[in-house]
């Protein structure tokens, strides 16, 4: 007797964490709320070998794995576990407009090969409202998206890209670079993906902002994002959460 195939979700969603038990099960929440109605699968990657997050996440049907730290490493691992025809990438402290898989959905079904929404900064300071705006007309001008915009592609199309390169950072804009060398298309959606300001508080919103630049100016120049990694710092823990 034949047994019928199980389909694959509609999103795949993969979620690179460390240190982020107190938050998980909020990140996973979100998710399922956006995402309500859909098939959306959940894949949550955690860079700690011993699973700090995951032993903190307490919601049913999530995947849950690790994967040497580090955003390229881990949501390749995501990717790679994940069943979805599409899939999406989401930080853990950014969180997805109403509709964004439909949206999301439409521009692939309309010959994007990547996609990333606008970006918004959750902070009330005037200046991030302008370094969201710089982002949000680089990401239109030069089809560079950031990682904190949401990616989100075709299964195929990424695998057949090599996923994100094992680099430690600006694997985001690697990728990114990729599609458009392969010739594929980038749709920057309208939509608002809200990222936390946490680290621009933690260092300074305007040391922040030029540490950022310098690393895309030097990274475009051709330094190593192995040496550029020294000179970007982990994301600052939330408050209460414990290292390990």
């Amino acid at each position: 007797m034949n047994m019928p195939c199980r389909l694959r979700p509609f999103f795949s969603v993969v979620i690179p964490v460390l240190a982020e038990a107190a938050a998980i099960d909020a990140v996973v929440d979100h998710a399922r709320v956006v995402g309500y109605g859909l098939d959306v699968e959940i894949v949550v990657v955690d860079g700690d070998p011993a699973g700090g997050t995951l032993r903190a996440l307490s919601r049913p049907g999530v995947t849950g794995l690790t994967a040497p730290a580090g955003r390229a490493s881990q949501q390749n691992a995501g990717a790679a576990a994940a069943r979805g025809e599409n899939l999406l990438f989401l930080h853990a402290d950014t969180r997805l407009p109403a509709g964004a898989f439909q949206d999301a959905a439409a521009a692939l079904a309309a010959g994007a090969t990547l996609g990333a929404f606008s970006l918004a900064i959750r902070s009330g300071h005037p200046w991030l409202r302008l370094v969201a705006a710089g982002a949000n007309l680089r990401s239109r001008l030069f089809s560079l998206p950031y990682g904190d915009q949401a990616f989100f592609t075709r299964r195929e199309a990424f695998f057949a890209l090599g996923g994100f390169p094992d680099i430690p950072v600006m694997e985001d804009v690697a990728y990114a670079r990729a599609v458009a060398r392969a010739g594929g298309r980038v749709a920057v959606l309208p939509g608002r993906a809200v990222t936390s300001a946490r680290r621009y508080e933690a260092e300074g919103v305007f040391r922040a902002t030029a540490r950022n630049l310098a690393l895309l100016a030097l990274y475009g120049l051709g330094v190593s994002p192995r040496r550029l990694a020294r000179h970007y710092p982990p994301s600052p823990r939330r408050p209460g959460e414990r290292a390990g």
